[in-house]
């Protein structure tokens, strides 16, 4: 019989003859399902990125490019209600299989584009995709693995994002060099095709079972509402003009009437359980990516820092992420998993400290930009684990409900906290006697409060469940 204790931590059962694994019996089809999934939606939503910027110049909509990057993350609100709510009434084999065929349609949208709106709307169907697919897994997890393998199986699958990110961006620029920017999108719908039938067909042997008496989600018009929100403020975050201000305006009235209607109650005074799991998982990605999305700026900056080393920043975050994750479910495996989150955003502080100290004193731009690697250590530490207390968190037969509260808090955790971080640099930017580097200390500084706002609260995603 498997024991939960009352910290969240599962002792587990040993399967006869060993350790149960991942990679044989009956976990192995499933484990190998999501592994290809996860690679292939890494490496298409990867791989475009630094396509975009030439694709929306070669279709004469250039003025609309913060619409076209901003369409994916909004969207994924929208594809995270669809995928949560169809996992929790269906099962999630369904979405999941829907979220790939949709995916590599979109690729088709995009790379067949005639104007700039096309490869909008295509971007925004990508993002809804994605939202599906993420929401849909974690509630094939919870569904799929018991307990004591979920944060391995978790661990893993961030591990899977590691080759996309390192080959995915290189690759798509050769394409865009060699032969044309649509090549990237067309190209990766047809790498997907085959594994991607593949992949449905795995996943098609899921369980399906009828929702649970009384569950509810947020509706479809809630979700489009939050999407439309979360695009204009991530457009007000372009520019500094009385447009951008009425879009930053209009985003803040639109979430703050719709948000709570797709996160569980209490979720803004961190009610233990679910509601505080959702609210750590937006401060720690709003923290993480902001971090992310300041490094290259503040690279570039002067010109001093080459691309290359640039590169390296990214590249080993992303190692550090998938080390980190995997360390947490094998080595910490016994430790109450809110200490996780709590040691993990001890690091997010250090890192994002050391990083203002570093630029206000106006040590060289790599320095502080190191600090990112020091900061996925930390991520790799408490995304997967805050992911596992939403799945424990969760009422019986709503994991998918839990999913899509905790993408919408992701979402828009990043999308406040690099609000606020942009409007300091801006700040800062506009100050004459600022130096150059030293204008990110006050951006870089602020997200130290976010990350002892975890450290602080992390005992309240504590797991109380107890079987």
């Amino acid at each position: 019989m498997d024991v939960r204790l009352r910290d969240g931590t599962d002792t587990g059962a040993a399967a006869p003859g060993g350790r149960e694994r991942l990679f044989a019996g009956e976990y192995a089809a499933p484990f190998a399902a999501f592994t290809a999934l996860t690679v292939l939606t890494a490496l298409s939503g990867l791989a475009v990125v630094p396509t975009l910027p030439v694709a929306v110049r070669a279709l004469d909509g250039l003025w609309l490019y913060p619409l076209v990057a901003s369409a994916f993350v909004a969207a994924g609100l929208v594809g995270g209600v669809i995928g949560g709510a169809w996992s929790d009434r269906s099962g999630p084999g369904r979405p999941l299989a829907a979220g790939l065929a949709l995916a590599v349609a979109t690729l088709v949208v995009s790379g067949t584009a005639g104007t700039v709106w096309q490869l909008a709307a295509g971007r925004f169907l990508d993002g809804v995709a994605a939202g599906m697919i993420v929401v849909a897994t974690n509630a094939a997890i919870a569904q799929t693995f018991p307990d004591r393998l979920r944060p391995r199986a978790l661990a893993l699958l961030s591990a899977a994002w590691v080759g996309p990110s390192l080959i995915g961006p290189p690759l798509a620029g050769l394409v865009v060099s060699w032969w044309s920017w649509r090549w990237v999108f067309l190209g990766l719908a047809a790498l997907m095709v085959l594994p991607g039938l593949a992949v449905i067909a795995s996943l098609g042997r899921l369980p399906r079972r009828d929702a649970p008496a009384g569950a509810e989600s947020p509706g479809l018009v809630v979700a489009l509402a939050v999407s439309v929100g979360a695009g204009l403020g991530q457009y007000a975050l372009s520019g500094r003009s009385a447009v951008h201000l009425a879009c930053g305006m209009a985003a803040l009235l639109v979430l703050a009437a719709f948000v709570r209607r797709m996160v569980p109650p209490g979720t803004w005074r961190a009610a233990p359980g679910l509601p505080a799991t959702v609210l750590l998982n937006g401060l720690a990605s709003g923290t993480f990516f902001t971090l992310e999305a300041m490094v290259p700026l503040l690279l570039n900056l002067d010109g001093s820092v080459a691309p290359a080393v640039a590169g390296l920043a990214f590249t080993g975050s992303a190692v550090a992420w998938a080390l980190s994750s995997w360390a947490q479910s094998r080595w910490l495996a016994g430790r109450p998993r809110h200490l996780l989150v709590a040691g993990g955003a001890v690091l997010l502080a250090l890192a994002t400290g050391g990083a203002a100290i570093a630029t206000a004193t106006g040590l060289p731009a790599w320095i502080p930009a190191s600090a990112l690697v020091v900061a996925a250590v930390g991520m790799g530490a408490t995304a997967p684990t805050l992911t596992v207390l939403s799945l424990g968190h969760a009422p019986s037969g709503r994991t998918g409900y839990a999913g899509s509260a905790m993408q919408t808090s992701q979402n828009l955790g990043q999308i406040g906290i690099l609000a606020l971080a942009s409007a300091l640099l801006g700040t800062a930017v506009s100050a004459a006697s600022a130096g150059s580097v030293a204008r990110f200390g006050p951006a870089l500084g602020v997200l130290v409060v976010p990350s002892l706002a975890i450290v602080i609260l992390a005992a309240r995603a504590r797991s109380t469940r107890a079987s």
